[in-house]
């Protein structure tokens, strides 16, 4: 989960080389509002995956292994694909030592950050929003057609979390499981509204903003009527290895 590249607060998405030659679609938020925003998204992120360390009883280090590769590793593997190295949560030192911070209020606090789980829910789905479109956008400025920008962008908003199960044996990650609430899909409808908006040269601060909330939206109400993607047609009558259901 990495920055925006959007440096300037702008109605519409202009297109204009930055210092690194690349072309900006992207000029949405301020840097400090754009640097909190990330922030913030960073550190639930990082939340999630200490949580997870903590029950499968890892130690202080792996608690911050966990919370880092949760964070980051989305938007790690998008700059490593799209070429932008060395990869901004390295480049930034807030953006690495943020889950750092979270590993800590985790490891002393778990019991009530456990509590408060519905409010990191929420958060997350709010972090999703945004690094689904961050991400989107960014992969375009690189690039990369629509349909790619739009898969990196939801490897942004959720490929941290596979990296972390895969950490801990948890599989298949929850993100393929079929009895889990959406996840990849609010990351990949806010990902095709972002790259529509991008064709239509009206990717800016409020139309980024929607985009983002409808992500989060559709998140929120998988959670809340348990929404869940269909499996295989007529499942129940084939060989699957797996008991008639």
């Amino acid at each position: 989960m990495v920055a925006f590249i959007a440096r300037g607060a702008v109605p519409f998405a202009t297109r204009e080389a930055d210092t690194t030659g690349v072309v900006t679609t992207s000029r949405l938020f301020s840097a400090d509002v754009q640097q909190t925003l990330d922030l913030i998204g960073i550190f639930v992120f990082a939340l999630s995956g200490g949580l997870l360390a903590v029950r499968k009883n890892l130690d202080i280090f792996g608690i911050a292994v966990l919370a880092e590769a949760t964070a980051l590793g989305g938007g790690l593997i998008r700059d490593v694909i799209i070429g932008a190295v060395p990869p901004a949560a390295f480049e930034n030192r807030g953006y690495f030592l943020t889950p750092l911070v979270a590993a800590a209020v985790v490891f002393f606090l778990h019991p009530e950050v456990a509590r408060i789980n519905n409010a990191v829910q929420t958060l997350d789905a709010l972090g999703l929003g945004l690094f689904c479109v961050t991400g989107t956008a960014k992969a375009h400025d690189y690039g990369l057609g629509a349909v790619a920008a739009v898969a990196l962008g939801m490897v942004t908003a959720a490929g941290g979390g596979v990296i972390r199960d895969l950490l801990v044996g948890e599989l298949p990650p929850s993100l393929l499981r079929w009895d889990r609430s959406l996840y990849a899909v609010p990351a990949l409808v806010g990902g095709a509204i972002t790259a529509l908006l991008i064709a239509a040269h009206h990717l800016g601060a409020l139309t980024g903003t929607c985009a983002a909330l409808v992500a989060f939206t559709v998140r929120m109400l998988s959670l809340r009527y348990e929404w869940r993607a269909p499996r295989a047609w007529h499942r129940g009558s084939s060989s699957s290895g797996e008991g008639e259901e």
